[in-house]
């Protein structure tokens, strides 16, 4: 069967899938309620067939069983019957009280029916002949008795353990698993593994329709579980090792195959929460649903670039899952209050949460599960992982870059923003990781020490930004009561300058500077000096042209005056003498 996946009002992708309809033709199946379960078998198991699940002790046949009827009983509607050989009812009820199922009250509601069958070798034996007459009439009974559709039998060695004859205990089988499927039960029969088989009849998993096999491992002192359906008639089904996890909820199984390179790419942007750092990645921060690595050695300030980021995704109203796999929930907030970055007031508003766990407490595929379980619950905008280098302690180097590949694809599917820290060693490239992520990744932040002159400072690189623009300068930063302050960069003949360096170079600009502003004071000076001068002597010059100039015009004036005085006697002397007719005195001028 197939299935789509739905999206949420946010545009991220949700766990929840959605089974689509089959034709007339198609396998009907029966959702099992097992979270991830139905996922892996294409809709759930085979309705109206029996389903056998095996597995060595303690791998969870019984809780599987159990779980498939309690669900069916209050999520599908399908009341149930649970028949054990090896514990009594009281015995089931308290043992499954911790994981929420309460046995007693759906007893009481009609929606399940507990039998409890006593198989002693002893009293076959004294009686003869062994069939399952007697099984079917009590099981007819307690099915009718709460109109059950589903079955649940645990578990089958003991009720055939009294059958030494294979071909009466393979006829017996046969008649047990025709009985469920003339009355078109879904069974759940569980069986305990066989030394070379899956059980230890070796004929269970040849006439059921499907069969699941249950693993309980234990490697380098830690326990995984992992799920595999061996066969399943009539439908296509997911055929790797899948992890599931045994919590107070129940059973999760996490199915890794549903998880691939369709996620969508985000445009939105968010802060650092480190001003100066968003600058250098464009003035925006990183993108929303990317992955972001922020890798160096032991004291460059990995925790508090991470701490930067939850604290200002929670003050924005969004929510921070973070995961520290080195220090307590009380020792990373308050080591964080030294930096100015108060973790504790946001877990107490609820936006926050810290689960602070060793990572050698399970498996690298049970981390990956837990996470997963947590983001359905929790619904972060942001997962951070705080270092991922300490989950190679539970295995290779493989086992934890499979793990995060898994996991990165799962928040990527979500449009969940993922920031991991990586401890690099000192014998290890800074460029390099020791989980081998880096191409995974989509910004990567470097953090390491710069020694010089006795000193030891810190530098930050960005080493690759996917999709954006972003500084190729380091830049030196500093982690003090204001958080993590990122300072301006001082280039030297060797390099960027730090620490020590950088505040003489700071000073010697300083001096410079001051100098300069001196040498352009005198400069100002020496101008003004000569600007007055010249204003001056401009000014003695304008007075001199003054006083010329009235020379000059009071010659021109006398000039004028005595040309004046020479026509008037000109014209008298003229009259005078009478020399010159009216018509001639005229032509001159003379009147």
């Amino acid at each position: 069967m197939s299935a789509r996946v739905k999206r949420n009002g946010r545009g991220n992708r949700s766990a929840r899938v959605v089974p689509l309809r089959r034709g007339p033709e198609g396998l009907q199946k029966a959702p099992s309620g097992i979270q991830g379960l139905d996922e892996i078998t294409d809709g759930g198991l085979p309705r109206g067939r029996p389903t056998l699940v095996c597995g060595g002790p303690g791998c969870g046949k019984t809780l599987f069983a159990l779980e498939f009827l309690v669900r069916g009983a209050t999520a599908h509607g399908e009341p149930g019957v649970f028949v054990s050989f090896e514990e009594s009812e009281p015995e089931i009820a308290t043992n499954v009280a911790s994981l929420g199922f309460d046995v007693r009250r759906l007893q009481a509601e009609k929606k399940l029916s507990v039998d409890w069958v006593r198989v002693e070798r002893s009293e076959i034996e004294d009686t003869g002949e062994y069939d399952l007459e007697g099984l079917f009439v009590r099981l007819d009974h307690a099915v009718k008795s709460v109109g059950a559709k589903r079955v649940a039998l645990d578990t089958i060695e003991s009720l055939f353990s009294a059958l030494p004859n294979p071909l009466v205990l393979r006829s017996e089988l046969r008649r047990l698993f025709r009985w469920l499927k003339d009355r078109g039960l879904t069974a759940v029969i569980t069986g305990e593994r066989g030394e070379e088989t899956l059980t230890r009849q070796g004929l269970e998993e040849y006439v059921s329709d499907c069969v699941i096999f249950l693993d309980h491992r234990v490697t380098e002192q830690v326990s995984t579980r992992r799920l595999r359906v061996v066969k399943y008639r009539g439908s296509t089904h997911g055929t790797n090792e899948y992890p599931f996890l045994i919590d107070e909820e129940g059973i999760s199984v996490l199915p890794i195959t549903s998880i691939g390179l369709d996620h969508r790419a985000s445009r939105e942007r968010i802060t650092t929460g480190i001003e100066r750092l968003d600058e250098m990645l464009g003035g925006k921060g990183y993108y929303r649903g990317s992955t972001v690595l922020v890798s160096g050695t032991a004291g460059t300030g990995k925790t508090s670039v991470a701490a930067s980021l939850a604290r200002s995704t929670c003050e924005n109203g969004e929510r921070c899952l973070y995961y520290a796999f080195e220090e307590s929930a009380a020792q990373l907030t308050r080591n964080m209050r030294s930096i100015g970055v108060d973790l504790e007031r946001q877990l107490k508003r609820g936006t926050l949460r810290l689960v602070a766990v060793r990572p050698n407490s399970q498996g690298v595929e049970m981390h990956l599960l837990s996470i997963h379980k947590a983001v359905k619950a929790f619904d972060p905008s942001i997962v951070i992982l705080d270092p991922i280098t300490n989950l190679t302690a539970n295995g290779t180097t493989l086992d934890a870059r499979l793990m995060l590949t898994r996991l990165i694809d799962l928040l990527k599917s979500r449009g969940v923003t993922a920031l991991f820290t990586s401890l690099t060693t000192g014998t290890t490239d800074l460029e390099e990781t020791d989980v081998a992520v880096s191409s995974l990744i989509d910004t990567w932040l470097l953090l390491e020490i710069v020694r010089s002159g006795g000193e030891r400072n810190r530098a930050l690189t960005i080493i690759k930004s996917r999709g954006m623009e972003h500084s190729n300068q380091s830049a030196e930063y500093r982690l003090s009561r204001r958080g993590l302050e990122i300072l301006d960069t001082y280039l030297g003949p060797s390099g960027v300058l730090t620490g020590s360096a950088r505040l003489a170079r700071e000073a010697e600009d300083r001096a410079g500077a001051l100098l300069r502003e001196e040498n352009a004071a005198r400069q100002r000076a020496l101008r003004e000096t000569r600007r007055k001068a010249f204003e001056r002597r401009l000014e003695t010059l304008r007075a001199e042209f003054e006083v010329e100039d009235a020379e000059i015009e009071r010659a021109i004036r006398e000039d004028a005056e005595r040309g004046e005085v020479v026509a008037s006697d000109r014209l008298r002397m003229a009259k005078s003498r009478q020399a010159f007719s009216g018509r001639d005195a005229r032509k001159d001028g003379i009147r």
